[in-house]
């Protein structure tokens, strides 16, 4: 990747906002730039579908505006953070999300905290390009809270892993190529201790994935079944039996990229955002006079939520900073994710809230009873489908029970609860 001497070049703040504006205009289609300049990111989804972005998105990439603060070899421009937080801020008209959120979010930390240079160089770019999609394989039927009780084995095999085992609650793996794995080592080890961290391609035999559908119809999780799968050890991150300390750095960054609105992630898993809601409030007020923003209720409810999220976001920035410059997001990422969570779920109510008695039925969009069953989600409204969704929040990236614990532990320095099986090795540990 070899962006452009331009964009390399700049040494301030004001230099950076002046050339990223300046290769937007130049190398986006026109109409998403007449349309971001006269009416912001709103206007830019009404001309441009997600397929075109998709498209195009290579171009952004290679220009190194995707991940400006990472160092050129990776992808990109190796900018300071005020220059990346500066230029970010006057691109958003434009609308330019970063794609791979799962590779940037959650791979990508794991590799600058702990992986090589060679690694780096081989996984950091297809990455950034979007060319190489990645997922987690992390949860499991019986380690989910308790993540590091996981079963799935890796046995050496000469200069390969041999890897067997389940995952579960996997996002976007049916999209994925590559995944981020633990896997056990040693089972005579506590149970941190025997846990190696891995890069695992998908396409492979002995590889199985499974979707799972949502309560509102959709399909984001997948089960994974791993039977003899290979893995060369060129492709493992940190030493043997030390991946639980390599883990931590996609744990941060998994929580913060689900942390809401402004954690630069995929910012909210569930629904639109508040400013949807006063929007849809507005709407019910036009529609039924007296309600919606009439209601001084609901409108007193609305606004808070409104502002809630505006905290949510400046708070949410302080350490976006931190990941766009390269470096994983530390326990701080948990006090996001346990209000990021709550918040959404609330704003997700009040929007069906809003809707009436249309929250609780639609019409399928199919006629016969047989299709119905398929297709109803075609028909529910958003605002529905986004409070089904939400209900996960709260467990997915982490509990917010455990997100709670490591608050307690990481952030404020209370005692570790009692574990009676500390220190003993896995195999002895009693699991469901």
């Amino acid at each position: 990747m070899t962006p452009p001497p331009e964009l390399v070049a700049c040494a301030t703040p004001d230099e950076a906002v002046a050339a990223a504006l300046d290769w937007v205009r130049r190398s986006a289609p026109s109409s998403w730039v007449r349309a971001a300049e006269t009416g912001g990111a709103s206007a830019v989804r009404q001309v441009r579908t997600p397929d075109e972005y998709r498209t195009w998105y290579p171009t952004l990439a290679e220009s190194g505006l995707v991940v400006p603060a990472w160092p050129v070899a990776y992808g990109g421009l190796d900018w300071a953070p005020a220059m990346a937080a500066a230029a970010d801020r006057a691109l958003r008209p434009y609308h330019l999300p970063r794609l791979n959120p799962l590779g940037l979010n959650l791979a990508a930390p794991a590799l600058f905290a702990h992986g090589t240079e060679d690694q780096r160089l081989r996984y950091l770019p297809p990455i950034v390009r979007n060319t190489e999609v990645w997922c987690q394989l992390f949860s499991e039927p019986g380690a989910g809270s308790d993540l590091a009780s996981l079963s799935t084995r890796a046995v050496r095999d000469g200069d390969h892993w041999r890897i067997t085992g389940q995952k579960v609650w996997t996002t976007w793996a049916h999209l994925a190529d590559y995944a981020v794995l633990l896997a056990r080592t040693d089972p005579d080890a506590p149970k941190r201790a025997g846990i190696t961290y891995f890069l695992i391609a998908l396409d492979q035999p002995g590889v199985e994935i499974r979707p799972l559908r949502h309560l509102g119809g959709e399909i984001d999780f997948n089960e994974v079944f791993l039977a003899d799968a290979v893995v060369p050890d060129a492709q493992r991150v940190g030493a043997v039996n030390d991946g639980w300390r390599v883990a931590r750095a996609t744990l941060s960054g998994e929580r913060q990229m689900v942390s809401g609105s402004g954690s630069g992630g995929v910012d909210r898993i569930g629904g639109a955002g508040a400013g949807r809601l006063v929007r849809l409030a507005k709407e019910r007020a036009a529609a039924v006079p007296g309600t919606g923003w009439d209601d001084p209720l609901v409108r007193a409810d609305v606004t808070r939520l409104w502002a809630e999220e505006q905290l949510r976001a400046w708070t949410n920035q302080r350490v976006r900073a931190t990941v766009k410059a390269g470096r994983a997001p530390g326990p701080e990422s948990s006090i996001g994710k346990v209000h990021g969570s709550d918040l959404n779920q609330r704003i997700q109510a009040s929007a069906a809230a809003l809707l009436g008695p249309g929250r609780t039925t639609w019409r399928a969009a199919a006629d016969a009873w047989s299709d119905a069953v398929e297709a109803y989600p075609d028909g529910m409204p958003a605002e529905v489908r986004g409070a089904l969704r939400s209900r996960a929040n709260t467990i997915e990236g982490g509990t917010t029970e455990v997100n709670k614990n490591i608050i307690a532990e990481r952030v404020l320095g209370l005692p570790r609860e009692p574990d009676p099986w500390e220190g003993k090795p896995w195999r002895e540990v009693p699991r469901g």
